[in-house]
């Protein structure tokens, strides 16, 4: 099978993670007999500052032209310390889901027992979580109408939503659902907002038509609890862009480190499949940053954008052994033995050749 593949390092350490899925990736298609092609891409800061745009029309194209995106991190303290930037990396990766149409976010999260000890929740909370985060990504208050009045005093940030983003959210939320252990559960809030009221409605006019799943609602801040007090509850979750991006991040420590959660950005074009962290400018370029996220990404890659399940298992699989015989970077390293992010890369892809 031939593999096109549009690679976007983007800012801090996003080329050191990006080149450890890419080995990945090419282990992979070795041992399976199929032939990838790269194309590169600017994104983010670095685009910024080739080009004037965090998303240069030239990184569309490339992404258009390609089967799946493979994405790392955007991001820099220029402009994080600057609030009257006009133009920010981050906007980059806006603009990118919009116009893409990647309206879903995928965030699996599960734990690894070696680490179950790295989370900060007790063990017996974590052990056996595993649930699937799907958050809206292309509506809400990111992207309703925003400004400044009052000579800049008053601020404000619309948060609108219509009709056909929450049916296709849920649409998709519903069959995941199907496919896991079919419990849905919708977090909005109902109870203050007229926004999550129409998710709510919309909701509770589609669940009739899956009988075969359990739905439930429960208000965001009622799940930001439940998440981090008995996360074995949820199955499937899915909300709305704003409140999917604080509650995917606190979901993290179930795992024990944002290091190892991946996720799939999909929709209408090509799908984006990156590491949930940011660009971590403090470890940039010193060899130190956790890879294993953006492996899994790249597993994730091969499940969704090719439905090649093997493929993607395989890796998986490498990954687990990384991580039962300790071959982890600092962050997960417990004292131990850390090996530097090009390390695991090598060791991960060796493995998938084995």
């Amino acid at each position: 099978m031939k593999l096109k593949i549009a690679k976007l390092p983007g800012d801090g350490i996003g080329p050191e993670v990006v080149e450890q899925a890419v080995k990945v990736t090419d282990a992979v298609c070795s041992l399976f007999g199929h032939e990838v092609e790269y194309r590169f891409g600017l994104a983010g800061a670095c685009a910024i500052d080739a080009t004037g745009s965090p998303f240069p029309e030239e990184t569309y194209r490339i992404c258009t032209e390609a089967d799946a995106v493979l994405f790392g991190a955007v991001g820099d303290p220029r402009y994080d310390n600057d609030p009257t930037a006009k133009v920010r990396p981050e906007q980059g990766l806006l603009a990118m889901r919009k116009q893409l149409g990647l309206y879903a976010n995928l965030r699996p999260v599960e734990t690894f027992k070696p680490l179950i000890h790295k989370s900060p929740l007790r063990e017996e909370l974590v052990d056996g979580a595993d649930l699937l985060c799907i958050r809206e990504l292309t509506g809400g208050m990111y992207f309703g109408e925003k400004g400044r009045l009052d000579g800049g005093d008053t601020a404000y940030d619309t948060n609108i939503y219509h009709r056909y983003e929450v049916e296709r959210i849920l649409k998709l939320a519903f069959d995941y659902a199907r496919r896991r252990r079919g419990h849905l559960t919708v977090v909005d809030k109902a109870n203050v907002l007229e926004s999550s009221r129409l998710w709510r409605q919309v909701a509770q006019e589609m669940a009739p038509l899956y009988p075969d799943v359990v739905t439930d609602y429960m208000f965001v801040d009622n799940a930001a609890m439940k998440l981090v007090t008995g996360p074995e509850f949820f199955d499937v979750m899915v909300t709305e862009n704003t409140f999917g991006d604080i509650l995917t991040d606190e979901a993290s420590c179930i795992s024990g480190s944002m290091g190892l959660l991946a996720s799939a950005s999909i929709g209408e074009k090509t799908g984006v499949f990156e590491p949930i962290h940011g660009s971590y400018p403090q470890a940039a370029g010193k060899n130190i940053a956790n890879p294993l996220a953006t492996i899994l990404s790249a597993a994730m890659m091969f499940e969704y954008a090719f439905a090649l399940k093997e493929e993607g298992a395989a890796i998986r699989r490498a990954v687990a052994a990384s991580i039962e015989e300790g071959v982890v970077t600092e962050d997960l390293s417990a004292g131990g033995k850390a090996y530097s992010t090009s390390e695991v890369g090598d060791w991960v892809a060796s493995r998938i050749c084995r």
